[in-house]
């Protein structure tokens, strides 16, 4: 019983343990509920917080976007106004223009177009926003608002139409019914809008034909003026041929010394008066932009020195020397129009020495290489003459003038020289100057580039070398003795200067010793010839060259004790050839060989026919007296009719052939006989004209002409040519 008790006890103890440690477990649990309870609070805690606070975000944010929505719809109203405003604006300044503009979308219907635009169609059609392009053109056409100039309505219709449809829209000018024009401008817009601007061009067009009628007026008159010209210078050089032909004739017969200066003064005027007439020419030609240029090869230095030994006798009545300096390392051989190039340097030198009393001339010449073959020449021409005032010297190369001032009004001239000359330099591409200083001279200068046209030389022909070392140079002028030591030094030489025959002397004295003396002929004190007369009384042998620019004193001087005499100024080529003779004695002459037999009946040779066509009888006297010396048969014709008729019954071997003559001119003579002529017969033809204008020579060779020679006539021309055409079977128709 009591064991049942205790078990009882046990058990209920164990359950009571039981209970307990499930009691303890269940509070264990609990707590560990209760803890993520509230941590799960807290989450949850948080989480309403946050939602609080995006809830609060969000409020502000939407009342935020509520501001800037109403801040937007304000602006954009304001631009909406604004554009309005602007469009407006831009419409108002386009109903402004005066002329017709319209606007097309991409689709060629009107979107817009100012009144002056629409009001074109007024009364026609009505044209409003929405109205094709295509519709335009086609009401134009079918009612004829413009002159379609003969064509189908249709087809201008069509022509119009495919014009817009190209990227590049060519403006085209149209003539409406009211007799206005416009110009029709189309353009494609960036958007693919077409944008249609029609210009008035009626005043436009109206004074496109005024200045046309006064272009084919002024042509008319420059036309008429050349024609002028012409005639005049055929009239005025006709009657000059026989006054100066006569008087060139006169000065040959034996006359006293007041008769001669009487012939003298007619030849000279005449000369002076033929200068004008060319240089109004010239200037008429350069004006009228007729004249050209015909390049050739030529020697720019010999041209100078040419030009130089004309003007000798003018710069030797004045006291003036004459100087050349020649650029030692330049070619002298160039290509251009040779005739151009002699007129403007024989006007600058001519210039240079007129208003030059006393001093110097000197021409210099340098340059340099471009390009291959190419040459840029700087031409100057300096003087000592009167200068001119610095104001002044923008009228030099002005037309018909002359720098006006005491120190010049007693020269004479046209005042075109120097207007012809820089026109002439501009048209070979060049350019003019001038430097001048009142009373100390004048530098006038101009640069063009010119091709190289130098000769090849053979190297199989060595050129004899120059031997001399020691050269004396005597010379008043310092300017020359300064161009030919350059020279010398270039050769070689050691040069010694002197400024007089005088002080030459002495250094010779002195016991210098020199391979070759170069004097100047004339100078004040001891001349040269003098000087070479001392040396030689002194017993000095050495070789003298003379630079002398009188021709005359020259040819004494070959008897004087002098090697050779050379033309100032020297030539570098005649000067080198004079050092190569003194360097290099001739080698003695050879033994002379028997005369031929004589042949035993020697041919005998005829005498050259020449005919001459010429109607004026003062002409026919003047080249008879002219040709009165020529061994020919000399035969004249009155025109050109009797000049065909000669010609087939003298059979001349030349003809020179006046140009202007009744009945038949020289060129329809011409013609004729070249026309007659068979096959392998071919008679020379030389025009003689008094024509001078461009375009004349043209005309001339076209009608079969060889030659032609300008009035008035040079027996020195007529003899060339006779001698040049002389057949094999005549006799040497020019006395020796």
């Amino acid at each position: 019983m009591q064991s049942t008790i205790a078990d009882k006890l046990a058990q209920e103890r164990r359950a009571r343990l039981a209970a307990e440690r499930m009691l303890e477990q269940k509070k264990t649990e609990l707590f560990a509920a209760n803890q993520k309870l509230a941590v799960h609070a807290r989450m949850l805690s948080d989480q309403i917080v946050e939602q609080r606070q995006g809830l609060a975000r969000a409020l502000n944010e939407t009342e935020t976007l509520k501001g800037e929505n109403t801040r937007v719809k304000t602006d954009l109203e304001h631009a909406h106004s604004m554009a309005m405003i602007a469009q407006r604006r831009l419409w108002d300044a386009v109903e402004t223009i005066t002329q017709a503009f319209a606007v097309y979308d991409s689709d060629l219907r009107l979107v817009a177009a100012n009144r002056t635009y629409l009001s074109f169609f007024e009364g026609e059609v009505a044209i409003a926003p929405g109205t094709s392009y295509d519709d335009v053109l086609r009401f134009v056409a079918e009612r004829g608002m413009f002159d379609l100039q003969g064509r189908d309505p249709q087809d201008w219709h069509f022509e119009m139409s495919a014009r817009v449809r190209s990227r590049d829209i060519r403006p085209v000018e149209m003539q409406s019914h009211d007799g206005h024009w416009y110009r029709l401008n189309n353009r494609w817009g960036a958007q693919g809008d077409l944008v249609t601007y029609a210009q008035d061009i009626t005043e436009s067009i109206a004074r496109e034909d005024e200045l046309r009628e006064a272009r084919d007026k002024a042509e008319a008159a420059n036309r008429a003026k050349s024609a002028f010209l012409a005639n005049m210078s055929h009239e005025i050089r006709t009657p000059m041929n026989g006054v100066v032909g006569m008087a060139d004739l006169l000065s040959e017969t034996d006359l006293t010394e007041e008769q001669q200066l009487y012939a003298d003064t007619i030849r000279s005027s005449g000369e002076a008066l033929l200068t004008i007439i060319n240089d109004v020419l010239d200037y008429s030609k350069i004006e009228a932009e007729r004249m050209k240029l015909y390049p050739e090869p030529f020697d720019l230095e010999r041209c100078l020195h040419e030009i130089m030994v004309l003007l000798q006798p003018s710069a030797k009545d004045r006291d003036v020397k004459l100087l050349v300096d020649y650029d030692l390392f330049l070619p002298t051989r160039f290509k251009a129009d040779p005739g151009r190039m002699r007129q403007i340097l024989t006007n600058l030198l001519g210039n240079a020495v007129k208003f030059t009393q006393s001093g110097h001339v000197l021409a210099r010449v340098v340059g340099f290489e471009r390009s291959e073959a190419q040459y840029e020449l700087h031409i100057t021409i300096e003087d000592t003459g009167i200068g001119i005032a610095p104001e002044l010297l923008d009228h030099v190369f002005g037309e018909f003038n002359q720098v006006e001032a005491d120190s010049n009004r007693k020269f004479e001239g046209t005042g075109l020289g120097l207007a012809i000359s820089s026109q002439l330099v501009a048209l070979m591409g060049g350019e003019v100057w001038v430097d001048s200083a009142l009373g100390e001279g004048s530098c006038f200068g101009f640069k063009v580039t010119l091709p190289r046209s130098e000769p090849v030389t053979p190297i199989d022909v060595p050129s004899p070398p120059i031997t001399l070392r020691a050269a004396l140079v005597v010379d008043d002028l310092l300017v020359n003795r300064v161009i030919l030591e350059r020279q010398l030094q270039t050769y070689g030489l050691e040069v010694t200067l002197c400024r007089s025959g005088e002080e030459a002397l002495h250094v010779i004295q002195d016991g210098a010793a020199f391979d070759v003396v170069l004097s100047d002929h004339l100078m004040p004190g001891l001349d040269g010839l003098s000087f070479a007369q001392k040396l030689h009384d002194a017993g000095i042998d050495v070789p003298i060259l003379l630079l002398s620019s009188d021709p005359e004193a020259a040819r004494a001087a070959q008897s004087a004790e002098v090697a050779a005499c050379l033309q100032k100024p020297v030539l570098r080529s005649e000067l080198f050839r004079a050092l190569q003779d003194l360097s290099h004695k001739p080698p003695p002459p050879p033994v002379p060989a028997a005369p031929p037999v004589a042949p035993a009946s020697p041919v005998l040779l005829r005498q050259m026919r020449v005919l001459a066509a010429e109607d004026n009888r003062t002409n026919q006297l003047v080249f008879a007296k002219m040709v009165k010396d020529f061994d020919i048969d000399l035969r004249f014709a009155n025109n050109g009719r009797e000049a065909v008729a000669a010609w087939r019954e003298f059979v001349p071997d030349l003809i020179f052939m006046d140009i202007s003559m009744p009945e038949m001119d020289g060129r329809e003579a011409a013609r004729a006989i070249r026309d007659a002529e068979t096959l392998g017969a071919h008679v020379p033809i030389c025009a003689l004209t008094a024509h001078a204008m461009e375009g004349d020579s043209e005309s001339i060779f076209a009608a079969g002409i060889d030659h032609y020679l300008t009035k008035p006539l040079k027996k020195i021309a007529i003899a060339e040519r006779i001698n040049a055409e002389r057949p094999d079977e005549t006799r040497p128709p020019i006395p020796e």
